[in-house]
């Protein structure tokens, strides 16, 4: 009735924007992402507790924050015929709430401990589209590496498959602007954007251009749509009726960086999930050039090469 599990945070590639049906968070298209490695969030749930309770980072979760762990562990409950409580603790070791993907991760982790706990048996596809109920993002973390959620129509159908493993590396270098931000704000207001439907138009050839990069292995195309889709994307959130400007001046900063980079001849591209902290894709041989580069303008890095799927560990936090 306990088990421990870890998952890797999400970079979005083709990212998903606004939802569809947020009871069971359905998205209005698919998308893609990568893994992080080595950052990680590592989950501990153990049933049979007196009263349920989760905790994130040594921070007990109230509110709508608890509600999210409660529609994972609930469908969980529901799928094995349990009724005991439960008790579950989570620790991040990368900072959350800054566009690192760390929902992405923690729900991911959480969905795999849940189900191994209450006995069930299930296999990465499924255990995504539980994973899915807290975070839309922690669909492709359970099955990690570049991977793609498939939108769907309803519960069934709307589930993460791998796309390539990470033996198809991609140097990260992540550029860290700490800025608090809340991902469901933007989810909220996408619809709101006089742009969101163009985008909708412009989604099945962004899918179809990621897909074929990542299978044909084409590092330098994955970069570049990552960058396009992420102008993109942010156009919206800024015009949504929020008006969300989620950039600082260090993140504008990066980008500038990164684009006489290119300009030089050094091969990197940025990306940005919802928040300001800055991904800065290349080659893996390049990466030590970019990160110095990056570094020079103050910005604290971290390096991350692509991470696998969600896995069970031995190591449980109580």
């Amino acid at each position: 009735m306990k088990a421990t599990a870890t998952a890797h945070p999400i970079q979005g590639l083709v990212k998903y924007h606004g939802l569809s049906d947020a009871v069971l968070r359905l998205p209005f298209h698919d998308s893609i992402s990568v893994c992080t490695a080595p950052l990680t969030t590592r989950t501990t749930i153990e049933f049979g507790a007196p009263a349920d309770s989760a905790v994130l980072d040594g921070r007990p979760l109230t509110g709508h924050e608890m509600e999210r762990v409660l529609a994972v562990v609930d469908e969980v409950r529901r799928r094995a015929g349990l009724r005991e409580p439960f008790r579950m603790v989570s620790v991040n070791d990368f900072p959350s709430n800054v566009g690192l993907g760390a929902s992405a991760s923690g729900f991911a982790a959480l969905a795999l401990a849940a189900t191994r706990a209450a006995g069930l048996e299930l296999d990465l596809q499924a255990i995504s589209r539980i994973a899915r109920r807290g975070a839309g993002s922690a669909s492709r973390a359970v099955t990690g590496a570049f991977s793609k959620w498939k939108m769907g129509v309803a519960d069934e159908d709307s589930y993460s498959v791998q796309l390539a493993g990470p033996d198809l590396q991609l140097a990260m270098i992540i550029a860290l602007v700490p800025a608090f931000k809340q991902t469901e704000d933007a989810h909220r207001e996408a619809v709101t954007s006089p742009f969101f439907h163009a985008r909708l138009a412009e989604m099945p050839r962004m899918l179809m251009e990621m897909e074929l990069a990542i299978r044909t292995r084409d590092v330098g195309a994955i970069c570049a749509l990552a960058e396009r889709d992420t102008l993109m994307l942010h156009g919206i959130t800024m015009t949504g009726v929020g008006e969300m400007v989620l950039w600082r001046p260090q993140t504008l900063q990066v980008i500038l960086a990164v684009k006489r980079m290119r300009e030089a001849g050094v091969p990197a591209f940025f990306s940005i999930d919802t928040g300001a902290t800055v991904y800065v894709n290349t080659f893996p041989d390049r990466a030590d050039e970019v990160e110095a580069q990056v570094k020079e303008l103050g910005v604290q890095t971290t390096r991350c090469t692509v991470g696998g799927p969600a896995r069970l560990v031995g190591e449980a936090l109580f």
